[in-house]
């Protein structure tokens, strides 16, 4: 399946957003979507004229349900990242990574292990599986050194609103937490609410 990208840019002729030394952004879907996802979707077309690409993973472009293993997944996000960079001649540490649920979390953990990116979009962050708090996914959070935004719902069955709050409270870098009413897939009527928050933390952060 051919990346789905912004239009494509020349080296050296990258159109910035105001203020922002970002050059692109990296999206991924959860584990049950594509990245044809309506807030993926959305938050490209919010995101112009910055250059965005939504990826799929290799299982959804297998035809498979049942998402790979966590190096699988985070090795596919590093072969995307540095494509990505290629096309628009830039490199990683110009590139916000991010996506919804388990494609964030991805994203989080390949920065943990050292991937370069500029920051962070987390959307409905799975910090645990529904119903068992004491299976937290949180090792890696120390590990971040990259701005961060979260959003979340506030009935989300991944992490309530205080334990996602606790939980970023061990990440070293600027942390920026957003909260909506919802679950854990919001409704489309949110993207607009959503985009928002992203074009305007992607447009504070300084490289």
């Amino acid at each position: 399946m051919k990346p789905r990208s912004g239009r494509k840019r020349r080296p050296n002729q990258l159109e910035s957003l105001p203020c922002s030394g970002v050059e692109g952004v990296l999206l991924t879907p959860g584990a049950g979507a594509s990245a044809d996802h309506h807030l993926l979707v959305a938050l490209q077309a919010a995101l112009a004229p910055l250059p965005v690409r939504r990826m799929d993973f290799p299982y959804r472009k297998a035809g498979r349900k049942a998402p790979d293993r966590a190096p699988v997944l985070i090795g596919a996000i590093r072969d995307e990242l540095a494509d990505f960079c290629d096309e628009l001649g830039t490199t990683p540490d110009r590139i916000v990574l991010g996506g919804r649920s388990m494609g964030g979390r991805m994203c989080s953990l390949a920065v943990a292990e050292s991937t370069p990116a500029a920051g962070l979009v987390l959307l409905s962050y799975p910090l645990h599986p529904p119903g068992k708090p004491d299976r937290m996914r949180t090792e890696h959070l120390p590990r971040i050194a990259v701005p961060c935004l979260f959003v979340s719902g506030d009935r989300d069955p991944f992490g309530t609103v205080d334990e996602l709050t606790d939980a970023i409270k061990s990440i070293p870098s600027e942390v920026t937490h957003r909260r909506l009413s919802g679950g854990h897939d919001p409704k489309p009527v949110h993207d607009e609410q959503i985009c928002t928050w992203v074009l305007e933390w992607v447009q504070s952060i300084r490289l």
